[in-house]
């Protein structure tokens, strides 16, 4: 590779690295908790626990569920209920002052399906692990902030694309995963960035190009919406306000018909951001890892339950809907946890080496630059 070629891809290597290092460096400090977020909410005592009964203990229907949840936060309304994999006992459940109310206001906690009983869910509306995802997700900023991180990991997707383009010939010189141990700090440190950033490669793109499609997650969903939903809900646009909404105890049923071999993910209420003010929308989920990932749409008639669409995914949806697990390692139970974990870890040591990098060298090419200024006098 010609040196002059060699100079612009250190120039955009460095550049890029540094302007996304301090972000990157946060999220890969919050990520890490949040990879074993459920462990951690058990350590902590904030898992929400159900009494135990016989196991063939019935469940109620979905409307005596609505019912007690409108008890337990009376002023809200139903925006959600989504099921939980690991005890199907458990509803979440999603309320706030108006369907429309924006996730970070809302309110989750549990039902017990079996006794409507409330439990609530400190992690799930503050505390420690809110914290981490806040940050994590958008510094507190909301959309300013996701965008912020999409463009901080476009630059890290960057960032590593010219790492590895300079690295091919750098180790021309040298044996693969050597690091000099009899020459100066800097030296060790720069074999060593080199090493791990390459031991890293694949999953840190993975991990950048996946958080990217995760931060833009609000501009995907609002394509959705103006796109796929907009269709499936047109005949409604010019209908009157709904009046009275239909009993939500055979949703289930519905959906399953619609969708045969898949089961409920969630059901958006009337009037949320995932359903229109005339539907509830029942998203469906398939059987195995990677289709779980993957929601259809049914969309019912509040007004008397009939099914009135049932959407195609489109593909960003998909992209979406496959990113965020990945991003976060949910694949494949704790063994995948584990491997993401030190991989993180490792991240945060190529992230923090790169600094110490730059900054060493800044301070060396410091008396020279004045050295030139002098002459230049």
């Amino acid at each position: 590779m010609k040196s002059q070629t060699i100079r612009r891809w250190s120039f955009v290597h460095t550049w890029s690295s540094m302007i996304c290092t301090l972000f990157l460096l946060m999220l890969a400090v919050t990520g890490l908790p949040l990879i074993f977020h459920h462990e951690i909410d058990h350590l902590l005592g904030n898992s929400p626990e159900l009494k135990q009964m016989p196991a063939d203990t019935p469940h109620l229907d979905l409307q005596q569920l609505v019912t007690f949840a409108e008890a337990h936060r009376p002023g809200d309304v139903m925006q959600y209920f989504g099921w939980d994999d690991d005890d199907p006992n458990a509803v979440m459940a999603i309320m706030a002052p108006t369907a429309g109310t924006e996730p970070n206001a809302s309110h989750t906690f549990m039902l017990d399906a079996r006794t409507g009983e409330a439990v609530e869910s400190p992690s799930a509306n503050g505390g420690f692990m809110m914290v981490m995802l806040r940050l994590h997700v958008d510094m507190y900023a909301g959309l300013t902030g996701k965008l912020l991180l999409a463009f901080m990991g476009l630059l890290f997707v960057v960032a590593i694309i010219s790492g590895t383009v300079l690295y091919a010939p750098f180790m021309r010189r040298l044996a693969f995963a050597t690091v000099r141990s009899d020459k100066s700090t800097r030296v060790r440190w720069l074999d060593l960035h080199n090493l791990i950033g390459v031991v890293t490669l694949t999953w840190a793109l993975v991990v950048g190009v996946t958080g990217v499609i995760s931060a833009c997650a609000d501009l995907v969903i609002g394509a959705w919406r103006n796109d796929s939903l907009a269709t499936m809900t047109a005949p409604y646009r010019d209908a009157p306000p709904l009046e009275q909404r239909a009993p939500a105890s055979r949703l289930l049923d519905i959906a399953e018909a619609s969708a045969p071999g898949m089961k409920a993910d969630f059901i958006a209420f009337p009037g949320t951001r995932f359903s229109s003010e005339h539907h509830y929308a029942v998203f469906m989920k398939g059987a195995t890892h990677l289709t779980a990932h993957l929601l259809t749409p049914v969309l019912i008639d509040a007004s008397n339950l009939r099914v009135t669409a049932v959407g195609k995914r489109p593909w960003y949806m998909s992209a979406l809907g496959m990113s965020q697990p990945l991003h976060f390692g949910d694949y494949g139970g704790m063994p995948m946890k584990v491997l993401w974990g030190l991989l993180d870890g490792l991240t945060i040591v190529v992230l923090g080496s790169g600094l110490y990098l730059w900054w060493v060298r800044r301070r060396a090419t410091a008396p020279t630059n004045m050295a030139r200024a002098e002459v230049s006098r």
